[in-house]
């Protein structure tokens, strides 16, 4: 691997996705909080503080993170099926919200939950959506692309994948 910032390699989306590979990002959506728990649970403070290259988020903030914006993900899926007007995603200045104080110092214990319990609406929510509300689409400004929910998904997944090879560097559980 060259790149530590993107050890799973840099998204890149497909215009669409069988019933097949939305079922796995749901499956994925559903199982990997408890991958993050069984990484971080036994962790100390000091090994929370590991950075998985310098200059990055230590694993704290990387839970932190991981559960703020799954969360916001799945906010954005819900107002996509609901807002016939939400045609522009809410975006979050995601450096500034990992140099809150929450997400500096608090435990991770909290975040996990959050995590945990909102993909499991998250998985829910997706395996019930009908092929018009995965067709609904929206732009996210940052990225300057627009994105079906099936895109969306599978942003959402690689993000959590992304993380977690992250807290893995960290770690040094891969190279």
């Amino acid at each position: 691997m060259t790149d530590r910032r993107y050890p799973i390699g840099p998204i890149a989306l497909k215009e669409t996705y069988s019933g097949e590979e939305i079922r796995e990002f749901i499956r994925i959506i559903a199982e990997i909080p408890s991958e993050y728990r069984k990484r971080v649970e036994n962790l100390s403070n000091e090994d929370l503080l590991k950075t998985y290259r310098e200059g990055s988020w230590n694993i704290r903030q990387l839970i932190h993170h991981v559960a703020d914006l799954q969360f916001v993900h799945y906010l954005r899926m819900k107002k996509a099926i609901t807002e016939p007007d939400y045609d522009e995603v809410t975006m979050i200045d995601m450096n500034a919200w990992a140099h809150t104080p929450d997400s500096l110092n608090m435990p991770v214990e909290a975040s996990l939950a959050i995590f945990e319990g909102t993909h499991t609406r998250y998985a829910y929510l997706a395996a019930a959506l009908t092929e018009e509300q995965f067709a609904r689409r929206y732009y996210h400004p940052a990225r300057k692309l627009w994105f079906d929910q099936k895109q969306a998904l599978a942003m959402s997944v690689w993000h959590v994948r992304h993380h977690l090879a992250h807290i893995d560097l960290a770690l040094g559980n891969i190279g």
